[in-house]
């Protein structure tokens, strides 16, 4: 009788020979780090593809024998499975900030914003502000037609700048405001308000006029749109 050890402890080879007795076809199995599809059944003929997220090597038993039921009839419940990948979707998260962190370029062609972001976070945030902060990478000019000059992300912790930005005649202050802007809404909570969701609070926009060439950069956003 061929017994399931609890926990394979990232040994893909035990695995693999696991599935091959149980299922009695061989098994090419695959690990992946894609967040996207987590597990993959490919058949044909007398063998088995099997493509399934890395995680799935710290599994337990239970967890296992239902991805056995899923390989031999696809449309088998999979409540273990599915309580597995909620329990461990900081797997999922690292790989997401790690893809988000590969991105990041800080430093343009004019314009510097590790160190217009660092200078900001000491003068205004008493440096306590841990977020990321990059050039983007999107289309500028669709952007900058919808006015997004800059976005944060909570769930990376990122800021975007808009590279259109990154020209030698945009003042480096109004580039200083629009990061300013963005770590705002990183340290600043939303609220609801008759159902809809308030970004630019009353105190977000209190805080927003405490930078000190505010009214510069509104003059300037103005030329510049």
């Amino acid at each position: 009788m061929f017994q399931l050890n609890l926990q394979f402890s990232n040994n893909k080879d035990t695995l693999r020979d696991y599935l091959e007795h149980v299922i009695g076809k061989s098994v090419s199995l695959t690990l992946t780090d894609n967040s996207t599809n987590l597990l993959s059944i490919k058949t044909k003929n007398n063998s088995v593809s099997v493509r399934m997220h890395w995680m799935f090597l710290n599994a337990s038993n239970e967890v296992i024998r239902e991805i056995v039921s899923f390989i031999k009839a696809r449309r088998s419940r999979t409540p273990h499975i599915r309580k597995f990948i909620r329990e461990n979707q900081t797997c999922l998260k690292k790989r997401e900030q790690k893809s988000r962190r590969s991105k990041i370029r800080t430093q343009g062609r004019f314009h510097d914003l590790r160190e217009i972001f660092d200078a900001l976070n000491n003068e205004y945030f008493r440096s306590k502000i841990p977020a990321s902060i990059s050039w983007s990478k999107g289309s500028a000019r669709r952007a900058v037609r919808k006015r997004t000059l800059g976005s944060y992300s909570k769930h990376t912790n990122t800021i975007l700048i808009n590279s259109v930005l990154d020209r030698k005649n945009v003042p480096n202050y109004f580039i200083r405001y629009v990061v300013y802007h963005e770590m705002l809404h990183s340290t600043l909570r939303e609220k609801m308000k008759n159902g809809k969701k308030l970004v630019h609070t009353s105190e977000f926009r209190r805080r927003e006029r405490l930078f000190k060439d505010y009214e510069n950069a509104m003059a300037w956003e103005m030329r510049f749109s």
